[in-house]
């Protein structure tokens, strides 16, 4: 199905830059800086593009802006810049509608928040001639956005989600991001039977380097039939157990050589009580192994070079990950 989608979008360019539901939001007590989204193109649509996380930008500290519908590099950084000058969330706005790149904010979407000078803000904008069904939701500390959608449904059960799941703003992200998962949410994507076919969420805390976020999950595309949020999902809930570095490190795991040309060795003691998973970076879960031993070797150069992730999980339920690299 996904060749039907990539010839139409090359036959209609302005389908191109489409991106479709979202979500931003701050957690005041924290200081967390979430973004979260979808939409029915992938990286394979759109090639040299991280899918749907192509709108996300999140500035540590500082907030973060979704510039969706019709996308445009140039009122991307524009909104940027605002943000780092210390612009609130309804003044990114205002100045992105009166400077809009190519003189038509009617077909822009945008979804901001900020947290300038412990002053929190939301606002959002849905330009009339963004795709129907079009609109936006604002909370004190949130904004959702979307547009070609099934319907007001799919940002009510977004809001709705996030509003009532108790947790970090990373677990209602996720809540939101489950509230659209309804085949057809972005609906380009009713003949793929899912919701959209990339996805991501991303939470920033406040001291992060911009390049390096406390949580970042990109799914830039998925295998047919697959719902990227349900990547998503299984991604967040590793993510959830991981353990930090220097527990990795107390617990004496070693895992080598990373970058890999194809073997990969695990070592600890006590692995031989552990489960270890590979998954793709999409959260395709491609193989599972009980060690009988302290050591055991992985044969993975059949699989295309790029980026994996090892879960290991022991019997007291500690479970950690590591990206693995996969050289050419």
């Amino acid at each position: 199905m996904k060749y039907i989608l990539f010839l139409s979008i090359l036959c209609q360019p302005f389908l191109l830059a489409q991106h479709t539901f979202s979500i931003v939001a701050i957690d005041p007590i924290t200081g967390e800086i979430g973004s979260a989204g979808a939409t029915c193109g992938d990286n394979i649509t759109w090639p040299g593009t991280p899918g749907a996380a192509l709108i996300s930008d999140i500035i540590p500290g500082k907030g973060a802006i979704h510039t969706q519908s019709y996308w445009n590099n140039t009122n991307q950084n524009n909104a940027h810049l605002q943000l780092l000058n210390d612009a609130n969330s309804q003044e990114i706005i205002d100045w992105l509608i009166l400077n809009d790149a190519e003189g038509n904010a009617s077909i822009r979407q945008y979804g901001v928040v900020t947290n300038i000078d412990n002053t929190l803000t939301s606002a959002a904008f849905t330009g009339s001639n963004c795709f129907d069904y079009k609109n936006h939701l604002v909370g004190d500390n949130y904004s959702i956005q979307g547009n070609i959608l099934l319907g007001q449904s799919i940002l009510d059960s977004m809001e709705s989600r996030f509003v009532n799941t108790d947790g970090s703003l990373a677990e209602k992200l996720m809540a939101s991001l489950q509230g659209a998962k309804v085949i057809g949410a972005d609906t380009r994507c009713i003949e793929e039977n899912v919701s959209s076919l990339s996805a991501f969420l991303r939470v920033a805390k406040e001291n992060d380097n911009s390049n390096e976020l406390y949580l970042d999950i990109i799914v830039p595309s998925t295998p047919d039939q697959l719902d990227p949020i349900d990547s998503v999902q299984t991604l967040y809930n590793t993510w959830q157990n991981t353990l930090k570095i220097t527990e990795i490190e107390n617990h004496e795991f070693y895992i080598y050589p990373n970058p890999t040309n194809g073997e990969l060795i695990i070592q600890n003691q006590n692995l031989h009580h552990s489960t270890v998973k590979l998954f793709a970076i999409n959260g395709q879960k491609l193989l599972e192994i009980k060690p009988n031993q302290s050591k055991l070797s992985i044969q993975i150069e059949h699989l295309n070079p790029g980026l994996y992730l090892l879960s290991l999980s022991s019997e007291n339920r500690e479970t950690f990950t590591r990206k693995i690299v996969l050289k050419q």
